[in-house]
């Protein structure tokens, strides 16, 4: 009895050290896959950069599909606050300076004293300009270039998902749709940014 339980005592010691060791060089070899790939990208900056742009378009692309025939019941006003937070620091900068302040100026203007001619469509967009012009420099530097803004992406994304999945009546369902595949696309594209931010930031 005892030799039998000496031996499972040891197996299990065995088993438990090679998977040690096998998790090791599973790690090992993450890590050397993603330092290659950091390599070749060109560095963790042009990934960041890159998946900023993508994650931008694919909020634009998100608003634009809302405002055409292919109308959702998603809360889309919540990609002003995403697309603020992850728009590339160039175009950020841009929109933030003098031409940003003429186009709210002038979106400000229309809708004060032209409203017949300030469409409805240009409500989140002149909300998205308003709001990268009138933001306080430290809010909007400190914000975006911290976990706090990454966080806000992922809670936006999260929401955005859940919702289109309970519209689309399931998660198979919102691929089957004719036009929840665009939908569901658009919005898991606005994971990536914020997933690689947290990625190099744990990095």
């Amino acid at each position: 009895m005892a030799r039998s339980d000496y031996l499972t005592w040891t197996t299990d010691d065995v088993t438990t050290e090679l998977m040690n060791a096998d998790m090791s060089e599973l790690k090992l070899v993450a890590k050397a896959l993603f330092d290659h790939a950091c390599t070749k990208l060109g560095g963790l900056g042009f990934g960041t950069s890159f998946l900023s742009w993508v994650a931008s378009f694919s909020a634009i692309y998100l608003l634009i599909l809302d405002r055409t025939n292919w109308r959702t019941n998603m809360l889309t006003s919540l990609l002003v606050p995403y697309i603020f937070f992850s728009l590339p620091p160039s175009l950020f900068h841009f929109l933030r300076g003098q031409c940003g302040m003429w186009v709210a100026f002038i979106a400000v203007v229309l809708r004060l004293f032209f409203p017949r001619h300030f469409p409805d469509w240009l409500e989140i967009p002149g909300s998205l300009i308003l709001l990268l012009v009138v933001a306080p420099k430290l809010f909007a530097h400190a914000s975006r270039e911290s976990w706090v803004g990454v966080v806000i992406c992922l809670m936006i994304g999260c929401y955005l998902l859940q919702e289109h999945i309970r519209a689309s009546g399931g998660f198979r369902n919102s691929f089957m749709q004719s036009h929840g595949i665009s939908n569901t696309v658009g919005i898991l594209l606005l994971f990536v940014y914020p997933m690689w931010r947290l990625i190099t930031h744990v990095v």
